[in-house]
Parts: C-alpha cells; sequence; structure tokens
C-alpha cells in the first residue's frame, strides 16, 4: 500500500532531477564542459568523505553529507549565482528562502523541516558542520580554476583579491586545506593566472 509519506518522498526525487540541468560557471577538471549542480554536490559528498579528518574541530560527517548534498537545491528555483557576480550577491536571499521552502515542503512535515533546518544552518555558516561544508564548497572551484588555466577567474577578469577574500572562508574549516589552498592560490599568481590589481605584470 503506497502511503502519503512514500508519495511525498518520490515527488521530492522528481523534482531534484531538475538539479542536473542547472549549470554553474567552473568547468570540470581539464575540461571546456560546465558542472551541473548535482555533479557538483557529488563531488563536494565524496571530498567530504575523504578529507574529513583534516577538519579543524570534530564534525558529524553526515550531517556535512546532508548540507553539502542538499545545499545547492535551492538553485531549482533560484539558480547559480555566479560567487564573484558584481551584480547579485551570492549570500543567501530571499529568493532561495522560498526557494527552500517550495522545494523541501514537498516532502512529509518532518523530514521539509529538517532538511530546511539544515539547509539554514550551512548558510548561516556557524557551526562545526557547516564550516567544514563551506570548506569543501570554496575548495572544489578552486581546483577546477587552477586546472583550466584560471577557468572562470580568467574569462571574468577576477583579481587575486577577490579570489582571496571569497576563499579564506576555507580556512573556517580547516587550517590544513587553508595552507593547500593558499599555496595553490599564490601558485596562480606567480604564473601569471591570477593578476593583482594594479599590477600589469
Amino acid at each position: 500500500m503506497q502511503t502519503d509519506a512514500l508519495l511525498q518522498q518520490i515527488a521530492f526525487i522528481k523534482e531534484i532531477d531538475k538539479l542536473k540541468y542547472i549549470l554553474r560557471r567552473t568547468k570540470l577538471f581539464n575540461s571546456d564542459r560546465h558542472e551541473n549542480d548535482a555533479e557538483h554536490s557529488w563531488h563536494l559528498a565524496m571530498m567530504t568523505l575523504i578529507l574529513a579528518e583534516h577538519s579543524d574541530q570534530p564534525v558529524d560527517i553526515l550531517k556535512v553529507l546532508k548540507m553539502v548534498l542538499i545545499h545547492d537545491i535551492v538553485e531549482i528555483d533560484a539558480g547559480d549565482t555566479f560567487i564573484y557576480d558584481t551584480v547579485k550577491n551570492h549570500t543567501n536571499t530571499d529568493e532561495e528562502l522560498l526557494a527552500a521552502k517550495r522545494i523541501f515542503g514537498l516532502l512529509p512535515e518532518k523530514q521539509a523541516k529538517e532538511f530546511i533546518a539544515i539547509w539554514e544552518e550551512f548558510e548561516e555558516g556557524s557551526t562545526n558542520e557547516a564550516r567544514f561544508a563551506k570548506t569543501m564548497d570554496r575548495l572544489e572551484p578552486l581546483l577546477q580554476n587552477a586546472s583550466n588555466n584560471g577557468g572562470t577567474w580568467t574569462e571574468f577578469n577576477v583579481p587575486y583579491e577577490k579570489v582571496y577574500a571569497k576563499k579564506k572562508a576555507i580556512k573556517e574549516g580547516s587550517a590544513a586545506i587553508w595552507e593547500y589552498a593558499e599555496n595553490l592560490i599564490n601558485e596562480n599568481v606567480e604564473k601569471g593566472i591570477l593578476k593583482k590589481q594594479g599590477s600589469s605584470s
């Protein structure tokens, strides 16, 4: 016998298939193909499993996995906002909250409340799990851009200062991963891929 809960869950599962169609600005490693949100979320989940030992604080890995898997589902309605966008703010918006309530609201009430709470916790970034999830979220496109000769940094003339400012959130979750990331950013400056403001070299 099919329960209402099962039918609601199936409806949600069908709805989130749309995440596969939301294209990000970043491209796959060493590739010209844009990554979609579902691929991004899967990659962050795998990174969490592999890199969790480098978290500065103990974390509930299952909660981090939930965060990285659901954090971009709101983009089904709200679209992907480029982190270096100069017009639209990348931080949590009313539009995204409406999307969270609609999409997660397809689920049975208990699950819906849990998913909205986890999404909000990620956005606020104040718990150990949220900080580490954001470390993963900021690291992946850094690795992608470094593999693509600057990728979106070059394509959109993003200066070193802006990249550094956005990526230093990595440090909040892991000093070790931040040390790696900072070295990678500096290597791209030395290669002339990332340009410092006011510098022609």
